[in-house]
């Protein structure tokens, strides 16, 4: 048990280094690259990201919010549907809606092509709305993210008591007023905590700004590094968007402190869903539908077709190398963060002092960061261990060990623990307080040591937590994009790069194969978390 607290704090340590060097190269001279970056393109970096931001909020909150609503308090034909179908577009990744929306909608797409063939236009006798910018980028990603709204709101409706909605109706509030005057506060904590993550994974996004051709913090931080070469700026910008990151998640917390409405009744009855006719009925099964077809079923469509008649990558050795490869990352990745989130939940569970508790918290933050500034820290922290033990070994033997870590599938895992840690270590946290601290007493007052007690009593209860914690991990890692870009060894690709290089050179439709195959296994995952939320108004 006395080793318990020192090894929580150590792997903490280990997790939150490649955080920590980023933020320590803020006293690391650059003066130069710097004064470049602030004459030609750092005002683009700040205002593109957070206009950026601010139509992405916008948008998830307008999708998130009211389908939510519409699926938890109103009845109409499909909602049964809509409750589990709206969470679709959160296993479409940005960057491939973004490809596919590029071929649908381009100049030479078949959108435009229509177009001109119905009305004898030709080029410039038509204005047709640019989707390779700022905009665009904003509504691909609110597509995207506005599941992360539409989760938490809906199971906040869901867990909200009727008592106090039907004392709203008989002061002779309607349901519109109801709901914005009742539900929507009561649900403001869930709603903001969605936003935020949402508007985390706009800061965090890189395939999608990058390809269309948007100058946010992500890019800069890719092209300081590799076209200036300059690993001291890149991490000082990295540093910078590190503190958007941290601002919004201080506004999360401040909002959640803040909030002023709470549902004190314990009384939990069977809703009773608002009836919707003519049309109102239609305009709730448009506003539900609108999302689910832009957001997953056009894309993925588009994408079978493509990878069906039109794309010329088959299902030959190469392909299924890229498969393997990413399946054996991502399981990899996968089954060491749930081991990490296994230690450090049960060592949290066991000692529940102020020094673990941080530890364990500290550990969980790389979920925050986005995967170019973990990429940028993994970087810099393996480069100078290798050269450390290189010089050493020159120094001492007169052999030179090289480049043992950098560049190897070990830092690309390392960042992958780094930045998904925070998904299991939430769900395995999550599972183990629903089980009683009688039961750990009772173990050990059978003889059962702390680990006993873990693999016997605790894992076989963990079954559902853990096997959701392994998912979910496994399908973030498939679609991670930035940090695998930097950080992959030569000649080593998986199907998220194999996907964004091809797009990258025009050829959307032979991106396609890669894209669907990591749209589909990230649809496990979300048919588990929509079962789960369907079900937890009947559990209570």
């Amino acid at each position: 048990m006395r080793a318990w607290p020192w090894l929580l704090i150590l792997v903490a340590t280990v997790l939150a280094l490649p955080i920590l060097i980023v933020v320590g190269f803020l006293f690391v001279p650059a003066f130069e690259v710097w004064g470049h970056l602030f004459d030609t393109v750092l005002a683009d970096y700040v205002s593109n990201s957070l206009l950026l931001m601010l139509v992405v909020a916008i948008g998830t909150l307008v999708g998130g919010v009211g389908s939510a609503w519409l699926t938890s308090m109103c009845r109409f034909p499909g909602r049964g549907v809509f409750e589990w179908a709206l969470l679709l577009p959160m296993a479409m990744p940005a960057y491939i809606i973004a490809y596919t929306y590029t071929g649908l909608l381009d100049f030479a797409g078949p959108v435009q092509s229509g177009l001109r063939a119905l009305t004898g236009w030709g080029w410039g006798e038509y204005w047709f709305p640019q989707v390779r910018s700022l905009p665009g980028a904003a509504i691909m990603l609110s597509l995207v993210l506005y599941p992360y709204v539409y989760l938490l709101a809906r199971a906040a409706f869901l867990s909200q008591s009727l008592c106090v909605l039907d004392v709203s109706r008989t002061l002779g509030n309607g349901p519109w007023r109801t709901f914005f005057t009742v539900a929507l506060p009561l649900a403001r904590p869930a709603i903001v905590a969605g936003l935020s993550l949402a508007l985390m994974e706009t800061l965090a996004d890189y395939g999608t700004v990058e390809y269309f051709g948007v100058s946010t913090f992500t890019t800069g931080i890719f092209r300081t590094w590799f076209g200036l070469g300059n690993p001291a700026a890149a991490a000082q910008l990295s540093a910078m968007l590190l503190g958007f990151v941290f601002l919004l998640i201080l506004l999360e917390h401040h909002s959640r402190g803040a909030a002023r409405y709470h549902d004190t009744s314990q009384r939990r009855q069977s809703l009773r869903r608002l009836p919707l006719h003519g049309w109102q009925a239609a305009a709730a099964v448009g506003f539900c539908l609108a999302p689910l077809i832009l957001g997953f079923l056009l894309p993925a469509g588009q994408l079978s077709i493509w990878a069906i008649t039109v794309s010329q990558q088959r299902l030959d050795l190469e392909f299924i190398g890229l498969a393997l490869n990413s399946l054996a990352l991502a399981a990899s990745a996968a089954v060491l963060a749930l081991a990490l989130a296994l230690l450090l939940g049960y060592g949290r569970r066991l000692l529940p002092t102020r020094p673990v508790r941080i530890a364990v918290r500290t550990a969980g933050m790389g979920y925050a960061v986005p995967g170019t500034v973990i990429a940028v820290g993994v970087m810099i922290s393996f480069a100078w261990t290798d050269n450390s033990l290189d010089g050493w070994m020159r120094a001492s033997f007169g052999v030179s060990t090289g480049l043992l870590l950098s560049g190897s599938l070990v830092a690309l895992l390392f960042a992958y623990l780094v930045r998904f840690l925070a998904v299991s270590l939430q769900t395995v946290e999550s599972g183990l307080s629903k089980i009683r601290p009688s039961l750990d007493e009772a173990g050990r007052s059978l003889g059962l040591k702390p680990g006993q007690v873990l693999h016997e009593i605790h894992m076989p209860m963990l079954k559902g937590s853990l096997l959701t914690a392994l998912l979910l991990v496994f399908v973030d890692v498939l679609k991670e994009l930035p940090a695998t870009l930097i950080l992959r060894p030569f000649n080593f690709n998986t199907l998220a790069v194999r996907a964004y290089e091809l797009a990258s050179d025009e050829r959307l439709a032979d991106s396609a194969p890669a894209a669907l195959t990591i749209v589909a296994a990230g649809l496990i995952p979300v048919i588990i978390l929509s079962r789960s939320i369907t079900r937890s108004r009947a559990s209570r």
